[in-house]
């Protein structure tokens, strides 16, 4: 028999990997009332992702990682910052020859 921390985890793995086909199918749709739809089964799917990420928390069933560095956070936006703004320019470079 499952015990309910293993139950919790299982729901909590499989509201991710319905999260993530969410985002994948919105990235790929067209049609912009099917995208709305999805867009709004994906919220819902977050929020109840988070409450039970809430629940298995205060059970002990889930320890999240410590909070980042403010430094390395800083960091990571800079960097990812400068990858987006290199990819601007190389696409608009590309686009103009």
């Amino acid at each position: 028999m499952m015990q309910e921390r293993d139950i919790v985890n299982d729901i909590l793995a499989g509201s991710k990997a319905s999260i993530n086909s969410y985002t994948t199918a919105i990235m790929e749709c067209s049609n912009q009332q099917l995208r709305t739809t999805l867009q709004t089964l994906r919220n819902e799917a977050e929020q109840m992702q988070y409450q039970i990420y809430q629940m298995a928390q205060q059970k002990g069933y889930y320890t999240p990682a410590p909070p980042a560095n403010q430094n390395d956070v800083n960091q990571i936006k800079t960097t990812l910052t400068s990858a987006a703004n290199s990819t601007n320019t190389t696409s608009t470079s590309q686009q103009m020859k």
